[in-house]
């Protein structure tokens, strides 16, 4: 067997005591096991096909999953569409960047087709955003099934989403709130090796960092090689130029993320701050080094740990039939 199936086989076997709280330890790893049973082999299928026509959508779907669980939990709320009545989040300025909404509403129209009414919206973004990671080369784990759609989402509340500036204390606090821990934050952070970001969202640490407006205002913890190549392909006002958040591999899940960050070559200010703390300046540089199996493992149970963030269960919520508007 090769070490990734090894690799994949260990990953699986994440114990349930990760699960937390009383509404997540009503998730199970075979909820659909007769209502749907085929469910995720009918995500697997959807999702090959989808991104071996566009392999970018990879991150953008686990960003969509990571946006979700942080505000309101994981209720697929950030699917929903606004109203004359209300500014939904998929509309605020922290989600104006997502895509593959368009492939989420595929992937659930074949499950409507072939169990009507019974799997959610928020259950078909935490298999899809599982799904690109392995699809990436990355690591697999047993998604834990069975939350219920919200029937709210409110651009207001993407106020709790990590901002891409942050400082550790910010960072720490807002995961916390989430009931996730230190290390769950610097591995969940491994997520930006792959995808790419909007020159506009890193141009202040180019260009502005501390309001002075002038060529010499730059981020004083970036490196300045790095900064210069950076500058090469974004002006100060570049609103649409993309780059790669782990240079040379943005379309593999790896380990080089923390090669990047243990160099101060992260594009994002959060990114860096892993390097003030000593716990996760420590893994950083070990991972910078090597023990991809051991990060892998350890971000598939974080992932399963921040799936079970604040998931309405049972009677709550509702069963949407369309993923971007309420029944």
């Amino acid at each position: 067997m090769a070490r990734k199936d090894i690799l994949a086989v260990l990953i699986t076997m994440v114990p349930c005591f990760l699960l937390f709280g009383s509404t997540s330890a009503q998730l199970s790893v075979d909820y659909y096991s007769k209502t749907c049973p085929n469910v995720e082999d009918i995500v697997r299928k959807e999702m090959i096909q989808i991104l071996s026509v566009a392999p970018s959508l990879a991150a953008p779907f686990l960003r969509m999953h990571f946006h979700d669980c942080f505000v309101r939990g994981c209720d697929g709320s950030v699917l929903l569409d606004s109203t004359k009545s209300n500014v939904a989040e998929k509309d605020a300025p922290p989600n104006q960047s997502l895509r593959g909404f368009g492939a989420i509403e595929r992937v659930k129209a074949k499950l409507e087709a072939a169990c009507p009414n019974t799997v959610s919206c928020a259950d078909v973004l935490a298999l899809m955003a599982r799904d690109a990671v392995w699809l990436s080369k990355g690591p697999t784990w047993q998604v834990w099934l069975g939350r219920r759609d919200g029937r709210l989402s409110l651009a207001g509340e993407t106020n709790e989403l990590p901002p891409h500036q942050a400082n550790l204390t910010q960072l720490i606090q807002i995961y916390a709130a989430k009931g996730l821990d230190l290390k769950d934050l610097v591995v969940l952070s491994g997520a930006h090796t792959i995808g790419t970001a909007h020159c506009s969202t890193i141009s202040s640490r180019l260009y502005n960092f501390t309001g002075q407006n002038n060529l010499n205002d730059v981020d004083p913890f970036m490196d300045k090689n790095y900064i210069a190549k950076l500058r090469s392909k974004c002006s100060p006002t570049d609103q649409k130029t993309l780059i790669e958040m782990d240079p040379g591999s943005y379309k593999t899940f790896d380990n080089s993320y923390f090669k990047y960050v243990a160099k101060r070559r992260s594009a994002f200010h959060s990114d860096w701050a892993l390097l003030t703390d000593s716990f996760t300046r420590a893994y950083v540089l070990k991972h910078a080094d090597g023990f991809e199996s051991e990060f892998f493992q350890d971000f598939a149970e974080s992932m399963i740990k921040m799936g079970n963030v604040g998931v309405l269960t049972g009677n709550q919520g509702e069963i949407r039939k369309k993923c971007y508007i309420v029944n």
